[in-house]
């Protein structure tokens, strides 16, 4: 399954909590999300697959964030992150779809890009890993279930 270009707008309202007025009373069931996937289908081109997941993260990091202070730049600061490691990972993909994860603890944003059929190159070879490595606390890779390279990086909320 692959995102589309337009999250349906049923599915987008229910990341958000009803505004609570004094005789409304909230579900027990909804809960504040804690993390948004994507997966890109291998019939896009590298940069169909950086801007379609680009768009879906711009619509739904907002849900996602929710209250954080500064969830406007921190939302800046995961979108240009996800971009730099979904092109990356678009380029040498090793698995059939390209899938992400973002999620948020309060503190970090966790941000999981998968799979690259190589382990990242340095900087020097893919400059946009400059900006990656500063606005990011960690960053790594872990062998995928498809036998590809996992990336992994933790932007921190400040």
């Amino acid at each position: 399954m692959t995102i589309s270009d337009a999250v349906p707008l049923l599915w987008a309202s229910s990341l958000r909590h009803p505004a609570a007025s004094k005789n409304a009373a909230v579900p027990q069931i909804l809960s504040t999300p804690n993390s948004l996937e994507f997966r890109v289908g291998p019939e896009r081109s590298p940069a169909q697959t950086v801007h379609r997941s680009h768009r879906f993260a711009s619509m739904m990091l907002p849900a996602l964030l929710g209250e954080l202070s500064q969830a406007a730049a921190v939302a800046e600061q995961v979108l240009a992150v996800l971009t730099e490691l979904v092109d990356i990972t678009a380029r040498h993909r090793a698995s059939v779809d390209l899938s992400g994860r973002i999620s948020c603890d309060g503190s970090h944003v966790l941000l999981t890009i998968g799979e690259a059929d190589r382990p990242l190159p340095t900087p020097e070879d893919e400059p946009g890993l400059f900006l990656v490595h500063r606005l990011t606390d960690d960053l790594g890779q872990y062998r995928g279930d498809e036998g590809g390279h996992v990336t992994w990086t933790s932007v921190p909320v400040r």
